[in-house]
């Protein structure tokens, strides 16, 4: 398997981990009581900020998984995994990153930290498209 094909298979699993958090914690909320399974809205608007901020960097993983994913499908299927094997770890890296900040602050600090791991994400993707198209 390339690197590019593992990258894409723990950008799913990493999305996938803050989707089962969200989820668990939700149950918590429901077995404690302290919503009911009908109030939960899509943001997590009515729960704590903690849970608010994991729904915003599970939407931000899959807002991205077309784009990323789909620039990583794009190489894998046409043989130029070449292009993408060398920076797909750091674009996991970066994504992480990413995630991570935004579930543990709205801080400015960590806002504009998290903002520099979007920018590399984004210039990796631009690299990629730009020389997967030309070749």
């Amino acid at each position: 398997m390339s690197t590019s094909a593992q990258v894409l298979g723990l950008f799913i699993a990493w999305a996938l981990l803050l989707v089962v958090l969200m989820e668990a914690s939700r149950c918590y909320f429901l077995i404690k009581g302290r919503i009911r399974s009908n109030e939960f809205k899509p943001d997590n608007s009515n729960l704590p900020p903690f849970m608010q901020r994991l729904a915003r960097a599970h939407a931000n993983c899959i807002e991205g998984l077309p784009i990323f994913g789909g620039l990583l499908i794009l190489a894998i299927v046409t043989g130029q995994t070449g292009i993408t094997d060398a920076l797909a770890p750091w674009f996991l890296l970066a994504r992480v990153a990413q995630s991570s900040l935004h579930v543990a602050s709205l801080s400015v600090a960590a806002v504009n930290a998290r903002f520099a791991t979007f920018v590399v994400q984004v210039s990796i993707a631009v690299y990629w498209a730009w020389s997967l198209i030309l070749n």
